[in-house]
């Protein structure tokens, strides 16, 4: 998994407060993900691949702990080395603040370049950022 996917996803994936899932696409509009609202995260397949907690804790399906999601937008690994930041306009940095991608209000998930990558529908964007840091979901949109 490549780290600007992985941070971008995991954003995605923890401030939701929508009763029903939030749903990632990819670029043709097809299912690639879904973020219900107790935090399960599932893939396109409806298989479990991770959880967020509300206290920003962000687990493997195993329960493992892999990463925070800090209020202040820093995401961190499970050693609490910092990975990534989300800023308040959408715009997500790497750990050395390199711009890797973008989120913007109307759900488009964007790359470095401006090209959109996926598409987060009624998810908030740090659940969005969450989904790319942690859990790879954009990975699967070339395949």
């Amino acid at each position: 998994m490549q780290f600007k996917e992985l941070v971008i996803l995991v954003t995605i994936l923890l401030f939701s407060t929508d009763s029903g899932a939030q749903v990632l696409k990819s670029t043709n509009h097809n299912y690639i993900g879904y973020i219900k609202s107790d935090g399960i995260i599932q893939n396109r397949n409806y298989t479990v691949v991770g959880y967020i907690k509300n206290d920003g804790t962000v687990q493997n399906k195993n329960f493992s702990v892999i990463g925070y999601i800090k209020s202040n937008g820093t995401f961190q690994n499970n050693n609490y080395s910092t990975v990534g930041y989300l800023k308040e306009d959408g715009t997500v940095q790497n750990n050395n603040y390199s711009v890797i991608g973008y989120i913007k209000s109307n759900g488009s998930v964007l790359n470095q370049n401006y090209s959109v990558i996926g598409y987060a529908e009624n998810v908030k964007k740090e659940w969005a950022a969450a989904a790319f840091f942690f859990f790879g979901i954009y990975n699967e949109l070339n395949k």
